[in-house]
Formats: structure tokens, C-alpha cells, sequence
């Protein structure tokens, strides 16, 4: 199983929180140079993944990762998996992204709101693919 680990790309590290803590392959978008190739890389993982993490927090400086959340909780819900990190948003962004969450998850979606829920959630739906494949 491959988890593409999506959503905020500045600020906090998140992804290097939870990649330790994580029992099956990923893809980390984060690059040092972005190229071309980059970009097209991310696009065939993103589609290829098992399950489409992303990870909101505080240091989102632009929307596209919440239109990709929308667009993927519709065309793919069973692999989408939403976690907003609140703690830091002024209370209008979070009122703005708890409605997100719960279009996300009314799409079939799953959301989660803490990066703990999210290393649970990842590493149970690793083992029950791994378990299909006895």
C-alpha cells in the first residue's frame, strides 16, 4: 500500500512527524528544487496512491490543497483522507474549514483532526491490505 502525503507544504514539518511513525510505503512531494518533472511525478503519484493524505494547518499559503480535497473526496472518496491541524487558524478559518471537513466527509471522505488519528487510520487500512493479501 502507498500513502501520498498531500495538503500544506510550508511551516511545520508534519510529514516528518508522521513518516517515521508510518508501516507502509509514502510519497513526500517535498522537494528541494521543484522542476517540471516534479510536478508530473506528483500527478502520477497522486493518482496512483492507495490513500491521498492532506494535511491542513496554519501555514497554508494558498487554496489549491483544499480544491484537491474537494475534487478528490468526490471522484475518489475511499482514498481520501482529510487532517486539519486547528490549533493555530483564527476562529473564522476554522469555522470555514470545519464546513470543508464536513463536505469532504458527506463525500465519503475520512477526516481526521489530529496527526495521531491520521498515523492510526493510515497504518490500520496498511494492514488490512495486507492482510487481503494472504
Amino acid at each position: 500500500m502507498k500513502v501520498f502525503l498531500g495538503g500544506t507544504c510550508a511551516g511545520r514539518k508534519w510529514r516528518d512527524e508522521i513518516i517515521p511513525r508510518l508501516t507502509c510505503d509514502y510519497y513526500n512531494p517535498i522537494v528541494k528544487n521543484w522542476s517540471e518533472e516534479d510536478r508530473l511525478r506528483e500527478v502520477r503519484e497522486r493518482q496512483t496512491a492507495d490513500i491521498v493524505v492532506y494535511t491542513i494547518t496554519p501555514d497554508m499559503a494558498g487554496v489549491y490543497s483544499i480544491a484537491e480535497i474537494i475534487d478528490d473526496s468526490n471522484k475518489r472518496p475511499h482514498k481520501t483522507v482529510l487532517c486539519i491541524l486547528y490549533d493555530g487558524f483564527d476562529r473564522k478559518m476554522a469555522h470555514s474549514l470545519r464546513a470543508v471537513a464536513k463536505l469532504a466527509e458527506e463525500n465519503g471522505a475520512c477526516v481526521v483532526e489530529s496527526l495521531d488519528e491520521l498515523v492510526t487510520y493510515i497504518n490500520m487500512r496498511a494492514s488490512v491490505t495486507d492482510l487481503k493479501g494472504w
